[in-house]
């Protein structure tokens, strides 16, 4: 049977024959892009028929655009060479895709029993995406003063559109920020824009189900600012003459704000943001404390705003301290001192006295000038010796000086150390000592008669009998002029005149087989206890049966005698204790 004789058969046994409504197509629409292809499927795998007819309803009429049977497929215009048709499972390929391909297309399928099975799609041939751009109204704002309005045009079907600053979509708060959608075009709405409204470029994009393109990116100028001036460093500060130091001034504005100076309110010829000491000291302030402020000014918000004062005032560093004090020879109790402290440059704040690291104050015989730059002392004492400070401060630095002062005096306290008495050949040691500045000059007279002796020690060799006496130790400051003596009192006193002869006897026990033999010492001392006197010591030794031997362990009695009683002597020595006998 030839096709095309029994088209307008089929045609009617659409329309008019049996038709059981199955899952022939799947569900639509089905969108496909202007100039390129698209392939209609069916849901039948393998369908038994006699014959594949597919129709397109474009709103308007209804075109018969195919049909296949087991022996051929039939294309009719305007689709002859555009379209094919899948003998096996009756899919319809729809090529160069045009405008006019837009709407529903239907499948009839005709099974040898005269059954029909039908279905229904629609086809969307979208137009590419293309031509994204955005308009705005401005690409320069002042903040809160502009309204800014970004148009964004595009081409193709079934549009949407996004706003984005990098990947992150601007949302409208329905408020300031506000979205209107058409269809070819979106409107981007900003009231009282911020500067951070649209920190970042801004892109528009344009989408449909099948394509998507961005807009080149916009970037809006928000002119803002100036705002929040500030001075650094802005608190108060005392700089020194000739440093680096400077005031930098700083304010958030686009474009970057214009600045100028101000000193007590009163406009300086000075502009930028920095300005230097050397401008400062060039309006020869001296150290009088001004306040500084800057004022910012944006030429295009038509904005100015300034800054906190700042104050302070400009010093010069305190160096070259010197102390200076009396040139001549200083004496305690005759003497007074005023010790002045003066800075060679810079100007001092306070000023500080110290002795010997410890802080001077005002005392009864101290005091100071009222700026504390002289210190005077009357009159001097020996605890005024010692190394005075002077501690200028300001507060850009501290520098000081010292001034080493001396005061004479003495000799004060002299005194002799020595034995007090000693025997016959033993070597005596006097020392004699005496507070002086400078060192005394010592000098010995014994017994009245002034010796040799010129050193601070007076030294006798194997002391004789002559050697008892009176020792006077003279102690002379050539400085101060003044001599000071001391004789040596060895022996307590008990009554002027009297000397005291004291015996000691020992036994030991014999070593020999004969153990009731005991022998006999007795030691004899004399101690005289005139006042002033070094006595020397006579040891006696008597010993029944051993003269000559010494011993550790004495039993004794004294005896007295009176000056010239020289029997006494013979006496002492002749009168015998008890003897005692070991056991």
């Amino acid at each position: 049977m030839d096709v095309l004789s029994v088209t307008p058969l089929l045609l009617l046994l659409s329309f008019l024959g049996c038709c059981a409504g199955q899952n022939v197509l799947p569900d639509g629409p089905v969108d496909a892009i202007l100039g390129k292809s698209v392939t209609l499927k069916t849901l039948v795998d393998k369908p038994v028929y006699v014959f594949i007819i597919w129709n397109h309803n474009d709103g308007s009429e209804q075109t018969h655009v195919a049909t296949a049977s087991h022996t051929g497929v039939k294309v009719n215009d305007p689709y002859t060479g555009r379209v094919t048709v899948n003998q096996t499972n009756g899919y319809l390929h729809l090529e160069g895709l045009l405008a006019s391909d837009n709407g529903d297309y239907s499948i009839n399928i005709i099974t040898e029993d005269g059954t029909t099975i039908t279905g229904e799609i629609h086809l969307r041939v979208l137009e590419p995406v293309s031509t994204v751009v955005i308009t705005p109204s401005l690409t320069e704002a002042t903040e809160h003063n502009s309204t800014v309005v970004l148009t964004c045009d595009a081409k193709g079907s079934y549009l949407k559109f996004a706003w984005l600053m990098g990947t992150k979509a601007i949302v409208p708060d329905g408020k300031r920020i506000t979205l209107k959608e058409e269809k070819l075009s979106s409107t981007l709405t900003i009231t009282g824009v911020l500067r951070t409204d649209l920190p970042t470029p801004v892109t528009c994009n344009a989408t449909n189900n099948l394509e998507s393109q961005n807009s080149a990116p916009f970037s809006l100028i928000v002119h803002y600012g100036p705002d929040k001036v500030s001075i650094t460093p802005p608190t108060l500060q005392i700089p020194p003459l000739q440093s680096n130091f400077s005031l930098s001034c700083a304010s958030p504005s686009s474009p970057p704000a214009t600045f100028s100076w101000y000193q007590n309110q009163q406009l300086l010829e000075v502009t930028g943001p920095v300005l230097t000491l050397e401008a400062i000291e060039a309006l020869k302030l001296g150290s009088a404390v001004v306040n500084f402020t800057c004022r910012a000014n944006n030429a295009k918000t038509q904005r100015a705003d300034s800054s906190p004062a700042v104050s302070f005032a400009v010093m010069e560093a305190i160096s070259g301290v010197e102390v200076s004090g009396p040139t001549s020879v200083l004496r305690a109790r005759n003497s007074s001192a005023n010790l002045s402290c003066r800075a060679a440059s810079g100007q001092a704040q306070s000023v500080r006295w110290e002795q010997d690291g410890v802080a001077v104050s005002s005392a009864a015989r101290r005091s100071f000038s009222p700026d504390m730059s002289s210190m005077f002392i009357r009159p001097l004492q020996k605890e005024d010796t010692g190394e005075f400070t002077c501690l200028l401060t300001n507060p850009i630095n501290t520098d000081s000086a010292s001034y080493r002062l001396l005061v004479n005096y003495g000799p004060e306290a002299v005194q002799v150390v020595g034995d007090p008495a000693v025997e016959v050949d033993t070597n005596v040691v006097l020392t004699c000592s005496a507070a002086s500045e400078p060192p005394a000059n010592f000098t010995w007279k014994f017994n009245g008669t002034k010796t040799d002796i010129k050193t601070a020690q007076y030294q006798i060799e194997a002391a004789r009998y002559k050697n008892t006496g009176m020792y006077m130790c003279e102690a002379h400051n050539a400085v101060t002029g003044k001599t000071s003596t001391y004789t040596h009192t060895p022996v307590r006193q008990r009554s002027a005149g009297r000397r005291t002869l004291r015996r000691s006897h020992r036994w030991d026990r014999d070593r020999s087989p004969d153990r009731s033999r005991c022998r006999h010492r007795t030691a004899l001392f004399l101690q005289t206890e005139s006042a002033g006197r070094v006595s020397v010591l006579k040891k006696f030794l008597h010993s029944a049966g051993d003269p000559g031997q010494t011993s550790d362990h004495f039993v004794s009695h004294d005896a007295s005698v009176q000056p010239g009683e020289a029997s006494s002597w013979t006496q002492l020595v002749q009168s015998k204790p008890s003897l005692h006998h070991f056991p």
